[in-house]
């Protein structure tokens, strides 16, 4: 789902650090906050676009296994196949 991003205010580097929780939740609800030093802007606050949950190590322990060929060597024509390549 695409969010329709809309400056809603400029504030203070300043503001920014005293508030810096509660504008992260506003930004990450999909507003886009401009940070300015000094009456000049300096930074954007936005949401991101992707919010998928990290891998989790470990989580597909169990479900698949190596076979006993796996570190077999390769047959000879696929071996030529890769030189033929270079």
């Amino acid at each position: 789902m695409t969010r329709k991003r809309v400056v809603r205010e400029t504030v203070s580097l300043y503001d920014a650090k005293t508030n810096l929780s509660s504008l992260v939740e506003r930004a990450a609800a999909g507003e886009e906050i401009v940070i300015a030093k000094s009456g000049r802007p300096r930074a954007r606050l936005m949401p991101l676009e992707d919010t998928r949950a990290l891998r989790v190590s470990g989580k597909g322990k169990g479900r698949w296994r190596v076979g006993r060929a796996f570190d077999a060597p390769l047959p000879d024509d696929l071996i030529r196949g890769f030189e033929d390549s270079k």
